[in-house]
């Protein structure tokens, strides 16, 4: 007989393995979206679907003698797996404190269950082989309920390892090859989305990297070989280094804009720009590049007229931020080193920035368009991102400010639309912009706020999008068994000077 107490364990172990799976999992982790995680994942997929049959045994049947064998092999083999995903995620991933501490509370609940369970399977063992129906009223319909949620959980780890195949990207040499000879690059932000990016590409194509980064701990998930440093004060006056990218700076859309996130967000990008700036006066030889990530907020808030490098910005706090930020970078021309002010747009990949957050409720049918749908996105895709950088660092007259983002911005209805189809799902569930503004200016801003930024001065300087439009990057990006890359050509456009644009 199962007593109260195992039926409040197996509750507890309910509840607390949903609350991993849907917030680590999925919204912290996004697990079903690193390509690295398919192991991961197919243990996952593994595991669940034992889980749901040791539910449905519990809460509906009793399997007597040789059966109680067949149970007791389940759940041996689910530990046998436990411990398996354990040794994987230690391999593969550094688990948030939270995650660590709601394992270890699954862990212990599920020893106790143990305790508690094998007397009663011992007592099922000694009994003619038989399989008998049991109800235990609510706890029966519970258990049948969890057990339907494991199995689609289960689901949607199998295709989500399926899928991680898929989801590796190219090789990261390519990105570079713009460069002809060994560089030694200094990188700031390189365990950010785009910073990781660049530097395994410089490494992997055998430059010299040197990262600057405040948490060492997170330089582990970095491609080697590249040097470590948490201090421009280990960098010693007659090192040669070729080009600077800094990329640092207090993440600016993960959390509301109070007044002592601004201060946050705008001292992170100043006092890194500042240090570099001294230590490019006091090296010997001062590097020849500075590329110094900015924005397009910098024009800030903008309706249907396109915008190019040779166009101002209005007030707004983005603009004021962008604005001290490239001043603060400016200041390295004094001591010879070309500075590109590179305003980056709406950087889209699957493993982080704004797409990754929206994949999960695309995927589930829930996506759809931020307030109105009439606000422009200029986007660029991370790749082609790094590998503008890479022709930045070759083409010396590039200097001053240069949009980084796409040559075919859109609306935010039209990339919902975009993206819905990449998933062939639909995309009809708003997002009230009065639900948005609960965010403050970060809302008016980032989400419902837009500019249609044109990259005029990366294409007249010879630049080749890989992904000039949206479709052909979320295809790129967003692989389906059933279609391969998109092979599609390159477009033409016609570049906006500043006598054209007049």
């Amino acid at each position: 007989m199962i007593s109260d107490l195992l039926w409040i364990l197996l509750f507890n172990q309910i509840v607390m393995g949903a609350f991993d799976t849907i917030y680590h999992h999925e919204l912290a982790e996004r697990l079903p979206w690193r390509a690295s995680q398919g192991h991961e994942l197919a243990l996952h997929a593994i595991r669940s679907l034992l889980y749901a049959t040791v539910l449905v045994v519990l809460g509906w049947l009793e399997l007597h003698g040789i059966w109680t064998l067949v149970l007791l092999a389940v759940l041996t083999v689910e530990v046998v797996i436990t411990l398996m995903d354990f040794v994987e995620e230690d391999l593969t991933r550094a688990l948030p404190a939270s995650e660590r501490i709601n394992h270890t509370l699954l862990a212990l609940n599920y020893g106790a269950i143990l305790a508690l369970l094998v007397p009663v399977l011992l007592g099922w063992l000694h009994q003619p082989t038989a399989i008998k129906t049991a109800w235990h009223g609510f706890w029966s319909v519970f258990m049948a309920i969890s057990a339907a949620g494991v199995l689609i959980c289960g689901a949607r780890d199998f295709f989500a390892a399926r899928r991680a195949r898929r989801l590796i990207p190219g090789r990261a040499a390519e990105l570079v090859a713009a460069l002809p000879e060994r560089q030694h690059v200094l990188v700031t932000g390189a365990t950010g989305f785009i910073g990781s990016r660049l530097t395994e590409a410089l490494a992997s194509a055998g430059h010299r990297v040197t990262v600057l980064v405040r948490d060492p701990k997170k330089a582990a998930q970095l491609t080697p070989p590249f040097r470590l440093i948490t201090s421009l004060d280990r960098i010693a006056n007659d090192e040669r280094i070729d080009a600077i990218v800094n990329l640092a700076g207090e993440p600016i859309a993960n959390a509301p804009w109070t007044l002592r996130k601004r201060r946050r967000i705008l001292r992170s990008r100043l006092e890194m720009t500042r240090h570099l700036v001294r230590l490019i006066g006091r090296l010997e030889t001062p590097p020849a590049l500075l590329v110094s990530g900015s924005a397009i907020g910098w024009y800030g808030l903008w309706q249907d007229e396109a915008l190019t490098e040779f166009d101002g910005g209005k007030a707004c706090f983005s603009h004021r931020l962008c604005d001290a930020w490239e001043r603060m970078a400016m200041r390295a021309q004094a001591h010879g080193t070309r500075v590109v002010r590179l305003r980056i747009g709406l950087v889209l990949g699957t493993e982080g920035g704004m797409l990754a957050r929206m994949l999960t409720p695309f995927e589930l049918g829930l996506g759809g368009p931020l307030g109105s749908g009439a606000q422009w996105m200029s986007w660029i895709e991370r790749d082609d991102l790094v590998r503008l950088i890479a022709h930045i660092m070759v083409t010396r007259q590039l200097n001053g400010a240069v949009n980084a983002t796409a040559p075919v911005p859109v609306r935010n209805a039209e990339f919902t639309r975009e993206l819905g189809r990449a998933f062939r799902r639909p995309a009809f569930t708003p997002m009230p912009a009065f639900v948005l503004r609960l965010l403050g200016d970060l809302a008016d801003e980032l989400l419902l706020g837009g500019q249609q930024v044109l990259p005029d001065k990366a294409l007249a300087n010879g630049f080749k999008f890989r992904h000039e439009t949206l479709r052909s990057a979320l295809t790129a990006m967003l692989p389906r068994p059933d279609r391969p890359a998109d092979p599609r050509p390159s477009h033409s456009f016609r570049v906006a000077t500043p006598e054209t644009k007049a």
